[in-house]
Order: structure tokens, then C-alpha cells, then sequence
């Protein structure tokens, strides 16, 4: 258990910035459960999704530099959560699977030219003698762009992505599960995004995206 609250150069959970906010966001709870459920919400919705903010560098998904930036892909969310867990001394660790999304934006969808999302990154906490996943991925104001239903966490259920929207159309399919990781592979998860992805990585323009505003206003109405 000690590799899973330990800091790591991904998971920097000693940097005074990741202490600060997850001393600030942990709430008045007494336990690890109730520590853990409201660090997920603060990671949820204090930090924006934007699935164009991958970079081919390390230190830009350094959980200090996440929090920095206040915004990031699945990965670079599910890496700053199990930070702000560990500064609290709750284990947690990462978790991978390719997902299938069938709901995404034309502009995404060009830049990536397929559905699949390679290597999706999630956390695994380790509360009351059980391991339960986290997706802190999708902000509150992007699922109501996108009609689906936020991600909610307990403590106690898998918090992972619907295979439905609210309308009933299709949403997210696991394909593929990579396992857990105590610290982020990243040069498996990196050469799998770039073979699965390459014209997203050669079109740095997409950095200008704003995926919230492109959801709600292809899903308006």
C-alpha cells in the first residue's frame, strides 16, 4: 500500500500547491470516504475538460502543472485527484482502459479521425477495504452541454462513465482495460495516443479548441 500514498514525478503530491488545495477542498470530514468524495467533486468541476490540452511533454501532466493550468484531459485529471488523495493520506492509484465515445464533438472527431479514446485515465481510491474508481473527467457545465448525466461518487460505487445519454443514445463502451498503475506510464499511454492519433499531434492549432462551447452548441436544442 505505501507505493499507492507515496509521491512519484507524476503524482507529486507533496508540492505546497497540490497541499494547499487539497487541505482547502477536503471538506470537515472525518473520514477517508467523505475526504476522497469531496476532492473528486473539487477535481470534477474546479479543474475544466479539454481533451486539447494533451502535450507530447512530461512535465506539462505533472499533477502540480494540471492544477496550474485549472484544466486538462481525463489522464491529467485522474493524476492530479490521486495527488490530492495521497497529500491526505488516502491511497490511490491510476487506472486505464480504452473507451469507446460515441458522443464527441465534429472538431474533435476530425482531429482524432476515430471514436476510440486510447488509454482513458481514471483513479482508484482505496476506501473502508475495497478499491472503487473515480472518473473525474467530465466538468458539471460540459455534461449539460452534451444532455448526459455527471458522473457522480460516493465513496462506496465505481464512479465510471454511462453507456447512455439522457436522450438514450449511446455514450461511452469500454473496450479494452489496461489495468492500475501507482504512478503514470507514460510512455506506453504517450506512443499509444500518438499511433492512434497522429494528426492530432501534428495540428497544434487545435490548442485554440474550446470543447465545452463546440458541445453545447452542437447539442443545442
Amino acid at each position: 500500500m505505501s507505493a499507492s500514498l507515496s509521491a512519484t514525478y507524476f503524482i507529486d503530491k507533496d508540492h505546497p500547491d497540490i497541499i494547499a488545495f487539497s487541505k482547502k477542498h477536503a471538506g470537515t470530514g472525518t473520514t477517508d470516504k467523505e475526504r476522497a468524495v469531496s476532492l473528486y467533486y473539487a477535481v470534477r468541476d474546479l479543474i475544466r475538460y479539454n481533451p486539447y490540452s494533451i502535450e507530447p511533454v512530461k512535465d506539462s501532466i505533472k499533477a502540480s502543472a494540471v492544477l496550474a493550468k485549472k484544466e486538462g484531459y481525463c489522464v491529467a485529471k485522474a493524476v492530479l485527484l490521486a495527488a490530492c488523495l495521497r497529500s491526505q493520506k488516502i491511497p490511490a492509484r491510476l487506472g486505464f482502459a480504452d473507451v469507446k465515445n460515441h458522443l464527441n464533438t465534429e472538431r474533435l472527431k476530425a482531429l482524432m479521425q476515430t471514436d476510440l479514446f486510447v488509454w482513458h485515465g481514471f483513479a482508484e481510491i482505496y476506501l473502508e477495504g475495497r478499491w472503487v474508481k473515480a472518473t473525474p473527467a467530465f466538468n458539471l457545465s460540459l455534461c449539460e452541454a452534451f444532455n448526459v448525466k455527471p458522473l457522480e461518487f460516493d465513496g462506496t460505487r465505481d464512479s465510471i462513465f454511462h453507456p447512455f445519454d439522457n436522450l438514450g443514445n449511446r455514450h461511452m463502451e469500454y473496450v479494452t482495460d489496461h489495468g492500475s498503475f501507482d504512478d503514470l506510464p507514460w510512455d506506453r499511454a504517450l506512443a499509444a495516443m500518438k499511433q492512434a492519433y497522429p494528426k492530432y499531434f501534428e495540428t497544434y492549432e487545435r490548442k485554440a479548441g474550446d470543447f465545452n462551447a463546440e458541445a453545447a452548441r452542437e447539442n443545442k436544442g
